[in-house]
């Protein structure tokens, strides 16, 4: 009963329309720290492959959005990039080279699209499966590292937590481009 003593009337709650093709992982409520920012992550990743599904490759490569370069093949490469840099370079201390990044073209992930979209694509799994790895290897989200550019010491919580919102941002854009490429909207 509400306060004027009248039952509460149902109402329709409208959500976005979900895509067809596939579903993301289901998003604990409860659990401990590492499994709910893992899973976040985990979920992210997975909407911004589900929101390049079914795209020609032309499709993925096209500057939909002008005067922004953005392109979500440039999104496949940037976050291969990113996930390299942060996981494997910067977390784990591996000597391996930056992806699509040179001092001379700093914005090859968005500038260059040359090769086809499903190397792109094998190139940015590979990536995250060797993050997946590196993470779950950790033992515990205090353990710390120190960054390459600043100096400072950063924790692997912190590292899940900013690829989450890297993931969200670029999510954001991947929206606006898919919307624009098909009309498709969603998720």
């Amino acid at each position: 009963m509400t306060e004027m003593g009248h039952a509460p009337s149902e109402q329709t709650i409208q959500t976005s329309p979900s895509w067809a093709e596939g579903d993301r992982p289901a998003l604990p409520t409860t659990g401990g720290e590492r499994e709910i920012l893992t899973a976040f992550l985990e979920w992210h990743r997975a909407t911004f492959e589900l929101k390049c599904r079914g795209l020609a490759d032309a499709q993925m490569s096209r500057r939909v959005i002008p005067p922004s370069g953005l392109t979500l093949h440039g999104l496949v490469r940037h976050l291969a990039g990113a996930e390299r840099w942060w996981f494997r370079i910067q977390f784990a201390g591996e000597d391996i080279p930056l992806l699509h990044y040179s001092d001379d073209e700093p914005n090859q992930d968005f500038d260059r699209l040359d090769g086809d979209v499903s190397a792109a694509f094998a190139v940015w799994r590979a990536e995250r499966d060797r993050a997946r790895i590196i993470v779950a290897e950790a033992p515990s989200l205090d353990t710390t590292f120190r960054s390459r550019i600043t100096g400072k010491e950063i924790s692997l919580r912190f590292l899940l937590i900013d690829l989450i919102a890297e993931y969200a941002r670029h999510n954001g854009h991947a929206d606006l481009l898919r919307e624009r490429i098909d009309g498709a909207v969603g998720l």
